[in-house]
């Protein structure tokens, strides 16, 4: 995990793991079409605070460069997708 060359093949599978894993939850119980985004939240949510009181407080590097913001459009396209079929 420790390995930076992984990190580009991880992250977009993890994140589809666990945002279809949610969708399908929510989607089967309860019929709410926004499983994705609602666990990509949560997950930008855990990841921000840490990020900001460790990179932004303790040495002052730009958030910019170390939050993952591609997640959210994809998140959405994943709900838009469950949602017209």
């Amino acid at each position: 995990w420790k390995d930076r060359q992984w990190w580009p093949v991880v992250t977009p599978i993890v994140g589809i793991t666990y945002c279809s894993t949610i969708m399908y939850y929510l989607w089967v119980n309860y019929r709410l079409p926004f499983g994705a985004t609602l666990c990509v939240v949560c997950l930008l949510l855990g990841e921000w605070l840490p990020r900001y009181l460790g990179f932004f407080w303790g040495s002052h590097y730009p958030l910019n460069f170390v939050t993952p913001g591609i997640m959210l459009p994809g998140a959405l396209m994943l709900d838009f997708t469950m949602y017209l079929t």
